[in-house]
């Protein structure tokens, strides 16, 4: 008997799947498809065999059993059995089935719409699944298609008569990696909804949102990967209007510059080199921010969070300024910054947007990956340990240069006013090196501004230091020493401490 040839479909990412059909029908295809596909098949003008029709399962079941029925499921790995176990399912009317074309219910979806567990729990495609993965095991009987972008290449194969070895392992890895990836959203769904926030097992899916020039070195291949429920805010989603391919370390830059930026509700602007944050301005507009940053912008990442417009574009125009993020560019920024053809800019509109619960803090180690939560809070529980107060204006100056320094590479040292930085000691392996490099920037603007520092600033010759350079208020994450608490009294210095400390690598 002439061996039928079958393909299973099952979609509900429907794009170009009745153009993909009408291929197979003239290559000779039998097609079997679930009710809403057979549906949208039959419409496009089709013959179809429905799986109710194969199976004599109805729909109204919800298609739980039809994956796993012998008419489905072990036509799928009917190639691999033996002639004697093949001719028993000839005798059931079991065919083996060469292609399975099945996309998944796109359960993150039922995720963001907050669904109840229940409701939420019963839309998991496990039948789909199990498809997918019988097919793509027995790759060399069965093919597996589970995304649309692949339809093309498919049918280029069975034009040329048949689906060669490497393309059919190609398809293999396609399914796989899918299947991976929605059964990790699932599990990642599990561990938030049961409050597990650090799992025994660490299940994460990302998808690739582009490939980078290179990487931190340009002998170095990288790319961009999104977290698959993280939809706003993310510098991984936003959008490149202008400029050369982006780079890992422009990256590392504008994620620095973004998760700063995130602390102000109000107009402000960030200025990131090397991943140190080299300045920072609020205002009552964009205008204002970025007119408070000075200059030295020169192969600089800049971030604010509003909208660019002619006016602030021409501040920065021919300033060496290597990329900008902002929530938008008006079309007359645009043309101001036309000739900037090496100027990167980047389009967030939703900038602004907090961390969210589906995400957790990571880098890879080599063999492993460090995991925390985000550093969300500011001060914590606060005192005052002077005998003087800070004023109202020094209070709103130690919580703007306070955010700065969470920020900034340890140990931080940030010198500024309510509305600006005059200077940033960062990165440094000691906190007195800190400061002395927070006051070489600062320079004459250091008098009557207040610091900050991210951890302890405890010594006596830390506090004679910054009071000879004219700081009149300290914020930092403990109390000081005896001997350093009795100078701030005679200096009539201020100081509030938090107990949060704000380290950063």
């Amino acid at each position: 008997m002439e061996e039928k040839k079958r393909a299973y479909i099952s979609v509900f990412d429907k794009r170009g799947v009745v153009e993909f059909c009408r291929y197979l029908v003239e290559y000779g295809y039998e097609l079997i498809a679930t009710e809403g596909t057979a549906q949208v098949l039959k419409e496009g003008g089709l013959p179809v065999l429905s799986a109710h029709d194969l199976t004599g399962y109805p729909e109204p079941l919800g298609g739980k059993v039809r994956a796993v029925h012998p008419a489905i499921y072990t036509g799928i790995i009917a190639g691999c059995l033996t002639p004697e176990q093949r001719a028993a399912l000839d005798e059931e009317d079991v065919y083996p089935i060469q292609l399975v074309v099945v996309n998944l219910y796109p359960f993150e979806r039922d995720m963001e719409a907050g669904l109840s567990f229940e409701e939420a729990s019963s839309h998991i495609d496990a039948g789909g699944v199990a498809l997918l993965d019988a097919a793509a095991k027995h790759f060399m009987q069965a093919v597996a298609v589970c995304d649309p972008d692949d339809y093309d290449r498919v049918l280029c194969d069975l034009a040329a008569g048949f689906i060669p070895e490497d393309e059919r392992k190609y398809l293999m890895y396609k399914a796989f990696s899918y299947t991976a990836s929605y059964d990790a959203l699932v599990a990642q769904y599990l561990s938030h909804e049961l409050d597990i926030p650090f799992p025994k097992t660490l299940t994460v899916t990302f998808e690739k949102a582009q490939d980078m020039r290179y990487g931190e070195n340009p002998h170095q291949r990288a790319a961009v990967y999104r977290e698959r429920l993280l939809k706003e805010g993310s510098l991984a989603r936003a959008r490149q209007l202008s400029g050369p391919a982006l780079t890992y370390n422009c990256m590392e830059d504008l994620n620095t510059a973004l998760e700063l930026v995130k602390e102000f509700d109000g107009p402000a602007a960030v200025v990131c080199k090397h991943c140190a944050v080299s300045a920072v301005s609020t205002g009552g507009s964009i205008y204002e921010a970025f007119s408070g940053l000075g200059g030295g912008f020169r192969n600089t990442i800049i971030a604010v969070n509003g909208i660019v417009d002619a006016r602030v574009a021409h501040l920065f125009a021919g300033r060496g300024i290597e990329s900008v993020l902002a929530v938008g560019f008006t079309p007359e920024a645009m043309a101001e910054l036309a000739c900037e053809t090496e100027l990167i800019l980047m389009e967030s509109p939703d900038i602004r947007s907090k961390v969210q619960f589906s995400t957790l803090d990571m880098t890879k180690i080599y063999g492993g990956l460090l995991v925390q939560t985000y550093d969300t809070s500011l001060f914590g529980t606060t005192s005052v340990v002077t005998a003087r107060k800070p004023t109202e204006e020094e209070l709103a100056a130690l919580a703007f240069n306070y955010k700065v320094a969470k920020h900034a590479r340890s140990s931080a040292v940030v010198i500024g006013t309510a509305t600006k930085t005059v200077g940033i000691g960062t990165g440094q392996t000691s906190r007195a090196l800190a400061l002395s490099f927070a006051l070489a920037l600062a320079g004459d603007a250091v008098r009557g501004a207040v610091l900050a520092s991210d951890a302890a600033f405890s010594s006596a010759d830390l506090i004679e230091l910054s009071h000879r350079a004219g700081i009149t208020a300290i914020v930092a994450s403990e109390a000081p020493d005896a001997d350093a608490l009795a100078l701030l009294d005679t200096y009539g210095m201020a100081m509030l401490v938090g107990d949060r400390r704000h380290f950063k690598n």
